[in-house]
This record gives C-alpha cells, structure tokens and sequence, in this order.
C-alpha cells in the first residue's frame, strides 16, 4: 500500500481479499498483466487496481478474468457472487460527512483485523475514549468546525469501539506513554471518567493497556503514533497505518511492518500490566 491520499474510495477487507485472490489466480495460470489487460480490453493499470483493490470489482471484468485463468464455473460464481458483496459499501460510509476520505481505509482495516496494536504517545487510543475525552479531543482538532460536526466525528468513534462487544471481537494491544495521562483533555471529571474506563477495560480479557512510565527514559518507540494490524485471511498482509500532522501512510513492506512491531513488543517491556494498572489509579487520584 502507498500513502493515503484524499478523494480515493476505501475497499473493504473482503475487497482486498478478492484482489490478492484475483493476482494469485492470475499467477497460478501463468498470465501476465498483459495477458489480462488483453482479455478485457483494457490497460495493464486496470488490472493491476482491481488486483490492489483500488476500485470496484466489476463482476463482467471478473468473470471474463476467471475464464481467462481456466477457473470452473461454480467458482467463477461464487467468486462473482462474492465481488458483488465487496462492493456494497461499508457501515462507515454513512459517515462520510463527518470523516476525511483517507480515514475510511484505517476504518475499514480496524472493522476486518483479528489483531490490532497501537502505540499513542499522545492521546488515548481512540477504541478506548469515553465520549467526554473524544468530545474534547476532537473539539482541540478542529477549533473552527461547528458543534454538529465534532457531534458526528464523536459518534462515528463510539460506532468504531462496538467492534471490541462482538462475539469474535479482535485482541487489542494498546501502549501508550505516561504523558498521556498527564495530559488534560476536557475536565478533570472528564479525565476522571476516562481513567475509570481504562481501568474498567483492561480487566477484559481480549484488551491490554501498557502505560511506559517517564522512567523509562527514551526509548525505540519515541515516535509517531502507529497502528498494526493483522488479519485472519491468508491472503491479506499484515499492515502498519501511521498518521503525521499533515499525512498519514499505509505500510505492508515486511520490513516496514516487523519494524514497528518489534518496536511495540519492546516498549511494552518497559513495563507490566500491574505497573500500569497501579499508575492509572494514582492519576485518577490526581484528577480527583
């Protein structure tokens, strides 16, 4: 994946399953891209964004490229029927008003990993803010947005955190610095609740929060916050998302992504589940 850029559509996780399948079918009969392009008339770039996801799968281009590839008719089908289902769009686009284009990606990847680790050196992470802190945080983002925007970007991360209720609810790893938690966001009664959340959701067993204490001194992951996730499909890659004040990337280079998650795994040594747990309770106590 390249970096994110406004105005592009975000695929769902099963789009993006069925474009890889689409490259490995492709590879497996011995087609080049050019192979393919001829087969529908068309650019080797089209094929090449089908197989990336980067646009809907039309279900005459992928019937054409299946029997291109010798496919069976019943998998042809089932592979159409499938496409039809990857193009409807996701739950998140009835926000599309309230979130930036690029963001929907992250959205749609957070909606399909089985594993998500965060590392926040400046806000709680967004799957674990109780309203009042997301309010405040989201107000800081946009100083001149009106009331009714930051009311749907607020609604929009609430929707995102009924992923951690599902029956097959992803693990979540967070770490996040101490600084976090010195920093005021909304009330100390805000700050409070938050706390309280924190603490209320670390005794879930699919949910972990490390917290490195300024103890720790500089560290490998003193960095851009970062998100990594992993999927339970074969086919999809592990993906790394980080987000600079005026960009945000999408990684899926092994090298890129072994990176920051050994840099998640070592920061996460720096401290234990009751450190962080016994630091959380005297903040709240600071807030009280």
């Amino acid at each position: 994946m390249s970096d994110a850029r406004p105005g592009t559509s975000a695929p769902t996780v099963l789009r993006m399953i069925l474009g890889r399948r689409l490259q490995d079918m492709r590879l497996a009969a011995g087609a080049s891209l050019e192979d393919a392009a001829r087969a529908l008339r068309v650019k080797t770039l089209t094929i090449r964004r089908l197989e990336k996801a980067e646009v809907a799968l039309k279900p005459l281009y992928v019937e054409k490229l299946l029997e291109t590839y010798g496919a069976e008719r019943r998998e042809i089908d089932e592979f159409v029927d499938l496409a039809e289902q990857a193009n409807e769009p996701g739950w998140w686009h009835s926000y599309r008003d309230a979130v930036p284009s690029w963001f929907t990606a992250y959205v749609s990847l957070e909606t399909g990993a089985k594993t998500l680790r965060t590392y926040e050196p400046q806000y709680i992470t967004g799957l674990l803010q109780t309203p009042g802190y997301a309010h405040a945080v989201l107000r800081g983002g946009l100083p001149n947005g009106s009331e009714e925007e930051v009311a749907r970007r607020v609604e929009l991360r609430l929707h995102r955190q009924s992923l951690l209720e599902r029956e097959d609810a992803p693990t979540l790893w967070v770490v996040m610095e101490e600084a976090v938690l010195h920093r005021q966001v909304g009330s100390a009664d805000v700050m409070r609740d938050q706390i309280d959340h924190l603490l209320a959701v670390t005794e879930l067993p699919h949910v972990s929060v490390d917290i490195v204490p300024f103890a720790a001194g500089a560290h490998v992951g003193a960095c851009a916050p970062f998100t990594y996730f992993r999927f339970a499909e074969p086919e999809l890659p592990d993906i790394v998302y980080s987000e600079l004040l005026s960009a945000s990337v999408y990684l899926d280079q092994r090298a890129d992504v072994v990176a920051h998650l050994e840099a998640h795994s070592r920061m996460a040594l720096l401290t234990s589940s009751e450190d962080s747990r016994a630091l959380l309770k005297r903040m709240r106590k600071e807030y009280s």
